[in-house]
C-alpha cells in the first residue's frame, strides 16, 4: 500500500511514457505516485529505438546508463523487398554524425526497469503489482482512483492530475470512449524471440531490418539483441494474420517460408520463447487531455511498428505532458487548455507517422526506389526514420512519397536510376 492518500500527480502505468512523466514531475518537487499492474521487470515488445529518443534519455540523465547496461547499439534501418533485394542500410549518421545518431536495440524488461528506477530516483513513489480497479473523474480535481495490491488490499488515493500511461488498455480513454480506430491501418502482429540468430552488423553497430514476404501480404521486423537473441515479428492485416485456420505459431512459420532473407538469418537459430499476439494497434484518441487528466504513450494513440517510433512517441509524450503538468501545478490551472498545450504538436507528428505507414502498406511501396527517383529527399527520409517528426517540416517527404505512389497508380512508367541508396 502507499503511505499518502493524496498526490499532486498520479501516473497509471510504468512503461516509458508513464515513467518519464513521473520522473520529470517528481524532480520538480511535486508529490508523484507511479503505479504498475505487473511485477517489474516484465517482457514487452518494441525493442528498436530511434535516434530522437536520445534527447529524452539525456534529459533524464540515463544515456551513460544505457551504455553501462550494454544494450546493442543501432546505426540504421535496412529494407528487404518482396523480390529478396536487400538495400544498403539507411544510416542515421549520414545526416547527423554525433553521439545522438547511434541509438539502441533494447531488451524491454531491462529498459523499462531502468525507466521505472529513474522515476524513483527522481523522487516519485513507485509501486508495482498494483492494479487500478476504479477511476472517478470528477468535474474538478482532485480525481480519485482505487488501487488493489497483489495481496488483495484496496486503497483510495486522489490526485490533482491523473495521467493515463496504461498502454493499449487505456483506462481513461476506454472509459471515456475516446479511442478512434484507423480503419486503413487495421494490422496485427505475431512475434517471438530466436536464439543464435544471425547478427546484421557483425562487429559493428546493428541495424533494424524490415523484410517483406514474397507475396507482400505481410512483413517481418528483425531486431538483434545484446543477449544473442533476435526479436522477430510478423505484421499484416487483421484478416490475413488472425482469421485463418492456423495457430499464431503456424501462421508465423507459414509466412516465414515466404521470406528467404529472414530464413537465411534464422538458419542456425531456434525459437527461444512462445509466440505473442497484438491486435488492432493502430488507433488515435479524440482528446489527449482534459480538466485534471492527461493521456500519454499508447494510451493516447498507437502507431504502426513500421516507423519504429513507438518508444519515441512514449518518451516524447511523457516529456511534453510532464512540462505541461508542472506548469499547470505551478499556476494552479489544471484546465484542459493548460494540460493539453502540447497536443497540437503531438497530433501533427502522429499524422506524419500514420501517412508514412499508409504509404508503406501500398502494394507498390519501395523506399529505396523512392529515394532513387527523388534523391533530394534522401536526407529527409533519413531524418524521418530517425524520428524527426515533431519539429521542422517532415511533411515534405511524405508529400513526395504520396505523389510517387499516385504516379505509380496512374500507370506512369517511372525510370529507376541505378544509383545506390542508404
Amino acid at each position: 500500500m502507499v503511505s499518502k492518500r493524496s498526490y499532486d500527480c498520479i501516473v497509471m502505468g510504468a512503461g516509458p511514457a508513464g515513467s518519464t512523466v513521473a520522473a520529470l514531475v517528481a524532480e520538480q518537487g511535486y508529490s508523484t505516485l507511479l503505479t504498475e499492474r505487473e511485477k517489474m521487470p516484465r517482457i514487452h515488445v518494441g525493442e528498436s529505438l530511434i535516434p530522437e529518443s536520445y534527447w529524452v534519455l539525456e534529459r533524464l540523465g540515463i544515456v551513460q546508463e544505457m551504455s553501462r547496461i550494454g544494450f546493442t547499439k543501432k546505426s540504421g534501418i535496412q529494407f528487404v523487398t518482396s523480390d529478396d533485394v536487400e538495400s544498403a542500410p539507411f544510416l542515421f549518421s549520414e545526416n547527423d554524425e554525433q553521439e545522438s545518431s547511434v541509438t539502441w536495440h533494447v531488451e524491454r524488461a531491462k529498459f523499462d526497469k531502468l525507466m521505472y528506477d529513474t522515476a524513483y530516483n527522481r523522487g516519485a513513489t513507485v509501486v508495482d503489482e498494483t492494479s487500478i480497479i476504479d477511476i472517478e473523474l470528477r468535474k474538478q480535481s482532485p480525481h480519485k482512483i482505487t488501487l488493489r495490491t497483489s495481496d488483495g488490499k484496496e486503497q483510495e488515493v486522489t490526485a490533482k492530475v491523473l495521467v493515463d500511461g496504461t498502454g493499449m488498455q487505456g483506462l481513461i480513454s476506454s472509459r471515456m470512449d475516446l479511442k478512434v480506430r484507423d480503419e486503413e491501418l487495421s494490422q496485427s502482429a505475431i512475434w517471438g524471440y530466436y536464439a543464435n540468430a544471425a547478427r546484421n552488423g557483425g562487429i559493428n553497430c546493428e541495424f533494424t531490418t524490415i523484410l517483406h514476404t514474397n507475396t507482400k501480404d505481410a512483413w517481418f521486423w528483425y531486431v538483434p539483441l545484446a543477449d544473442g537473441t533476435a526479436s522477430v515479428g510478423l505484421i499484416g492485416a487483421n484478416e490475413f494474420i488472425l482469421k485463418r485456420r492456423e495457430t499464431p505459431e503456424q501462421t508465423f512459420k507459414t509466412e516465414l517460408n515466404k521470406c528467404p532473407a529472414l530464413k537465411r538469418r534464422l538458419l542456425d537459430a531456434s525459437p527461444a520463447s512462445k509466440f505473442y499476439v497484438a491486435k488492432d494497434f493502430n488507433f488515435t484518441t479524440k482528446h489527449q487531455a482534459g480538466d485534471g487528466w492527461v493521456l500519454v504513450g499508447d494510451a493516447a494513440g498507437s502507431v504502426d511498428p513500421i516507423t519504429g517510433a513507438g518508444v519515441l512517441v512514449a518518451l516524447k509524450t511523457g516529456w511534453m505532458a510532464a512540462d505541461a503538468i508542472t506548469s499547470a501545478l505551478a499556476s494552479n490551472d489544471l484546465s484542459v487548455k493548460r494540460l493539453g498545450s502540447w497536443t497540437g504538436e503531438y497530433q501533427r507528428g502522429m499524422d506524419y507517422l500514420r501517412r508514412f505507414s499508409r504509404a508503406f502498406y501500398h502494394a507498390q511501396f519501395n523506399l529505396p526506389d523512392f529515394v532513387k527517383v527523388y534523391p533530394q529527399q534522401q536526407q529527409k527520409v533519413i531524418d524521418f526514420l530517425a524520428g524527426k517528426v515533431f519539429a521542422g517540416n517532415p511533411g515534405a517527404v511524405i508529400d513526395d512519397l504520396e505523389l510517387w505512389i499516385e504516379r505509380l497508380e496512374s500507370g506512369e512508367k517511372i525510370m529507376i536510376p541505378e544509383s545506390a541508396v542508404g
